[in-house]
C-alpha cells in the first residue's frame, strides 16, 4: 500500500495521481516546483523501479516538464532526485528563471520556503490539473 512520506505530505499539496506517480506541488511560492513520487513501496532510486515503471516514469517526467514549460514559461528546468533528507523516491521538477531568488544556484537550502497564499495555492492546483488534462494525461484527484 502506497503511503506518502510525512515530510512530503507536510511540505506539499497534492495535485493528483498519474498512472505511476503522485504529483505534488511544493508549497513554496518562489518557484513553480512539482515533485513526482512513484507509488511503489521501498523505492529510493529511479534504478530501483522495474523496467516498465522506469519507462512510465520517463513519460510522466517528460509531461511534467512540458507542463512547467508551457504554464510558467520556464527558462530552465531543474530535474533531480536527491533523497538525502527524505528516503522515499521522489523527483523534483523545478521551473527556473534568471529572475528567481536563487538563480543561478540550486534552490535547496538557499532561502526558506515561502508558502503560497491559500487562494493562490488553489488556483495553481486547478491550473496544473487542467494543464495535465490538456497534455493528454489526466490526473486522478481524490
Amino acid at each position: 500500500m502506497f503511503k506518502l512520506h510525512e515530510v512530503l505530505a507536510r511540505d506539499c499539496a497534492v495535485v493528483g495521481d498519474l498512472p505511476l506517480c503522485r504529483v505534488l506541488l511544493m508549497n513554496d511560492c518562489q518557484y513553480p516546483w512539482l515533485i513526482l513520487v512513484p507509488k511503489r513501496e521501498g523505492m529510493r532510486e529511479v534504478c530501483d523501479l522495474n523496467a516498465a515503471d522506469q519507462q512510465l516514469y520517463l513519460q510522466e517526467s517528460n509531461i511534467t516538464c512540458a507542463v512547467l514549460r508551457r504554464e510558467f514559461v520556464a527558462e530552465k528546468l531543474n530535474v533531480g532526485a536527491l533523497g538525502n533528507m527524505v528516503p522515499q523516491l521522489h523527483i523534483h521538477h523545478i521551473a527556473r528563471f534568471s529572475t528567481d531568488v536563487a538563480w543561478p544556484k540550486p534552490v535547496w537550502g538557499l532561502h526558506p520556503a515561502i508558502p503560497y497564499a491559500v487562494d493562490t495555492l488553489n488556483e495553481h492546483l486547478i491550473q496544473l490539473r487542467g494543464a495535465y488534462a490538456n497534455s493528454g494525461l489526466a490526473l486522478m484527484v481524490e
